[in-house]
């Protein structure tokens, strides 16, 4: 009889639980939330937050900064924001004669990039090279970045006024794209008595340490993911590659991120193996940015994305 695999004997589920219940408490009604933003950082990748001023973008991600320990830096993105203004600036140094270079706000572990789509494509692009490769090069010197690092980019809907549609590289690089909406009455009601003191968040201990975090990150890609399962992602991927009304369908990239997202919700899930209920769990958030329509008409892209993904998700048969 073939065994289900077990977690390691140092079993992280117990110690991820009350992480995700940490960052609940300053972070109310949004449990889904939560997990998804975790599963990214777990699974080494970057969240882009797509949705309206005030439903809580900055407490998320400061809440997650201060639940693993991490430095944090939130950059306001505005039209007039340069690159250097990101990454830093080399300055001339009047005793030694010699350019020193000032490290810019990347320099943290954990970066909240707050409306990005109100900067220029220029600055936008300042991120890809540090999203991607954990680094930043100026005057042909390199820096690496602190590890962990996690990008959470906000953006505004498209129909704003002063946006800057992000460009498919740049969204390529966003592992999860998530909306936050507004909470319900009960938990409305929390936030209202709680009140608005950010400073309340950046005081509160943390529930784990980064090096404690860097393992975990290091553990989930070792979560077990069937021949099956790969089969399944492959399926869906090259399924949007065909779909009506699709100019351009998910990369090899985003198939890569659904089975790294899809190992980090294991392992949040107390499994050392990944189930097809975890891909299509993953699959609108992982997917559905990626896509590229053929019609320019469309209202609102990314309700019709998330339809698309989530239509092919009926019509592409699930593994037993």
């Amino acid at each position: 009889m073939k065994t289900v695999p077990s977690m390691p004997s140092a079993r992280p589920e117990s110690s991820l639980t009350a992480l995700q219940a940490h960052i609940e408490e300053v972070f109310v009604g949004k449990p889904a939330v939560v997990r998804f933003s975790l599963v990214s950082l777990l699974a080494g990748g970057h969240l882009l937050i797509e949705d309206v001023p005030g439903v809580g973008k900055t407490t998320l991600a400061l809440g997650l900064a201060r639940s693993v320990g991490c430095s944090f830096q939130r950059i306001q993105f505005t039209s007039d924001l340069l690159p250097s203004d990101i990454l830093g600036v080399s300055v001339l140094n009047a005793k030694t004669q010699e350019f020193d270079f000032h490290k810019g706000p990347i320099f943290n572990q954990i970066i909240l990039a707050d409306e990005l789509n109100r900067a220029t494509p220029r600055t936008q692009s300042a991120l890809l090279e540090s999203m991607n490769e954990r680094q930043v090069t100026i005057e042909n010197q390199t820096y690496a970045l602190p590890a962990p690092f996690f990008v959470v980019g906000t953006q505004n809907p498209q129909e704003h006024h002063g946006t800057f549609p992000l460009p498919e590289s740049q969204l390529d690089r966003f592992m999860m794209r998530l909306s936050i909406g507004y909470p319900d009455g009960e938990h409305e009601k929390i936030i209202l008595s709680m009140g608005m003191d950010i400073s309340a968040v950046r005081k509160r201990e943390p529930a784990c340490t980064p090096a404690e975090l860097l393992k975990w990150m290091e553990r989930s890609p070792q979560v077990a993911v069937s021949p099956v399962v790969d089969d399944y992602i492959l399926a869906l991927v090259q399924a949007t590659r065909s779909a009506a009304r699709v100019a351009v369908g998910v990369s090899p990239r985003g198939a890569l991120w659904l089975r790294r997202a899809a190992q980090a919700y294991a392992m949040l899930e107390g499994r050392a193996y990944v189930t097809p209920d975890d891909i299509k769990a993953l699959a609108v958030p992982v997917l559905a940015h990626r896509l590229i329509f053929t019609s320019e008409q469309i209202s609102d892209l990314r309700l019709q994305s998330e339809r698309m993904i989530r239509s092919l998700l009926e019509q592409v048969p699930v593994p037993l």
